[in-house]
């Protein structure tokens, strides 16, 4: 598959590059593993060298050399030898770089804690020596979210805002998902797309293994993915036992209840069998893994919650992978598809409603976007969106199938929010339905 989209993050990119000639920048690349981040920093410099180090877990000094070789392959000028210290090497190129500019990429950058923790104060003490004359472009990234996220964000870390940009690598858009599929299926139908969506979620490596291997429509999709040696099936544990560590049992137990549609704290506790508040906010805050939802306009911060797992993919694995691992041990592939198969209108039910809120969110039209539900689950809203600048709002109903759409009794459910909220009083207001008709 071809490089898609990122206009916008490469762009950021080049500019900054052009800003590193005046003055040192810092740039921090984050977002999931299989994101796309390594790819999107090589297309964004691919029109001129870059030095470009992967941190791998072994001993630092051979680390160095296969960065000092880096260094003289690329720049083509003897280095100072051979190093045993990162440090060395990093202040070398400091200096350097206040004679001529230079890019320089490292990559698995948490993986720095494992072969030397030091590195991030040492790095620390020499950006702040010479950061001031250097015009150096230095891009770090790492596939282990909640680390990265620690080593910049956390006070008590040496590099703690020492980064002058923090990027978000985010998952392609709805847009983007009906351009690649235009492109290699030009005869898609929207189940096809709405599969897409749903078992990747937009994430590149995941769209890419299926485009590549000519997975474009639902059916072939899920021969793909549950299938003898499919990466996709060990890959929520894969990267996912790496940002718990040895809890991970614990919170694959509660990603597993919350896929399975259990969303409030008291019913997650009832599946996993124990108090979960530490580990629900660690999900949410740390891994940002989950999300805390409540109703548009509820005043208690407390009441009213649902959690719910903001990634497709993860989503997908807990619900069907992970919870019938047992069939896929005996290499009962099939099984598993017919279970996918005969829950898949249920589940993709509730991704169709995730893709009109990203393609609404994408309109930049409305200044609020959000779902609402009664505290006794009797009346509830797929979508509701609001302009404020225009005094409207707009309350959705989201089906797989257009004949199921009932516009009259959306117009009681949205009366029952107004009674309850009191809000968008004034307001112009619509009702709409949406369904798979309009992907």
């Amino acid at each position: 598959m071809r490089f898609f989209d990122r206009t916008e993050e490469i762009a950021s990119l080049r500019k900054i590059r052009e800003m590193a000639r005046d003055n040192a920048q810092f740039t921090v690349v984050t977002g999931r593993r299989r994101i796309g981040k390594t790819a999107l920093v090589w297309k964004a410099y691919e029109d001129a060298p870059l030095l470009y180090f992967f941190v791998t877990r072994k001993a630092e000094r051979d680390l160095c050399e296969d960065y000092r070789l880096e260094i003289e392959n690329k720049l083509g000028i003897p280095t100072i030898g051979r190093a045993e210290h990162f440090a060395e090497i990093f202040e070398f190129l400091m200096k350097l770089s206040s004679e001529r500019p230079l890019t320089l990429f490292i990559d698995e950058f948490q993986e720095f804690f494992r072969v030397n923790k030091s590195i991030y104060s040492d790095m620390q003490r020499i950006w702040d020596i010479y950061s001031s004359k250097a015009h150096v472009n230095l891009i770090v990234c790492g596939s282990i979210y909640s680390m990265m996220t620690k080593i910049f964000k956390d006070r008590k870390e040496p590099l703690y805002n020492r980064q002058t940009r923090f990027m978000t690598v985010r998952p392609f858009t709805p847009t983007v998902l009906k351009e690649i599929l235009a492109e290699y299926h030009p005869g898609y139908m929207a189940e096809d797309l709405l599969a897409l969506y749903s078992f990747t979620g937009g994430i590149a490596k995941y769209v890419q293994l299926l485009i590549d291997a000519g997975a474009t429509t639902k059916e072939k999709m899920l021969d793909q993915i549950v299938k003898a040696d499919s990466i996709f099936l060990g890959e929520g544990k894969a990267i996912l036992i790496e940002e718990f560590g040895k809890d991970y049992g614990v919170y694959f137990s509660i990603l597993s209840a919350i896929a399975r549609g259990k969303n409030s704290r008291s019913e997650i506790e009832r599946v996993v069998g124990r108090e979960i508040g530490g580990y629900l906010t660690k999900l949410e805050n740390e891994y940002e893994v989950i999300a805390k939802k409540q109703p548009l306009f509820e005043k208690s911060s407390t009441k009213n919650v649902r959690y719910t797992i903001e990634d497709n993919f993860f989503t997908f694995w807990f619900r069907f992978i992970y919870k019938y691992s047992y069939m896929l041990e005996i290499e009962n592939y099939e099984s598993v598809k017919t279970i996918i198969n005969r829950d898949y209108e249920t589940f993709s039910g509730l991704m169709l409603e995730r893709y009109f809120r990203r393609v609404l969110i994408g309109h930049q039209t409305y200044t609020r976007i959000g779902g609402w539900w009664d505290r006794k689950g009797e009346n509830e809203i797929d979508i509701v969106a609001e302009d404020e600048l225009n005094n409207a709002a707009t309350f959705f109903e989201v089906k797989r199938k257009a004949r199921n759409i009932n516009l009259d009794m959306l117009k009681q459910k949205a009366d029952t929010f107004l009674r309850a909220t009191g809000e968008f009083k004034g307001y112009t207001l619509s009702y709409k339905g949406l369904s798979m008709d309009d992907m």
